[in-house]
């Protein structure tokens, strides 16, 4: 299968969330609690792709609060954080939903990654992804984790369906 059929047959996008969702820094306060940075542009087309049917998810080896907070703002409810057996989950929640590993695009930064996105129909990567992810990426995004990658795979998806609609209303970026 081409990469523009694997484009246009996903149904479901996964995000891993520190180096995907997320820049991959930690911004360590004095009190020791971490804050993370998330894209508006990537906050937008998440709303998007839900607003239009498709199902969004995240499954992250990390936990944070505050990001899960922000993931519910945009509207994604499959939030899985602390995730030590990233495949158990993603096999769990395709079999919950009826879907096929060929209509799921995944999209991870890091080794923790690796064993979900050699199962996927769509592993893609940030371009700033660790050697051995972009090796099993079949598309690598110009843009980096955290500045925009998470649109631009969003993006390519909708726009081969016909349904990145500009006149769409989302709630809030």
């Amino acid at each position: 299968m081409s990469l523009l059929a694997h484009f246009k047959a996903i149904t479901t996008f996964i995000f891993d969330m520190d180096g995907v969702l997320t820049d991959g820094s930690l911004l360590i306060l004095d009190n020791g609690q971490f804050i993370r940075r998330m894209n508006i542009k990537d906050g937008y087309a998440l709303q998007l792709a839900i607003k239009k049917g498709y199902r969004v998810a995240v499954i992250s080896g990390s936990t944070s609060d505050p990001a899960v907070i922000r993931l519910g703002k945009l509207g994604i409810t499959d939030v899985f954080m602390g995730v030590k057996n990233k495949t158990e989950v993603l096999q769990e929640y395709l079999t919950r939903h009826g879907v096929p590993l060929s209509e799921v695009l995944y999209m991870g930064d890091d080794i923790p990654d690796l064993a979900v996105m050699k199962l996927v129909g769509l592993p893609c990567a940030p371009a700033d992804a660790v050697t051995e992810i972009r090796q099993v990426a079949r598309y690598i995004s110009h843009s980096a984790g955290g500045m925009g990658c998470v649109r631009d795979v969003i993006e390519r998806v909708m726009k081969l369906n016909d349904q990145w609609d500009l006149h769409t209303d989302v709630a809030s970026k």
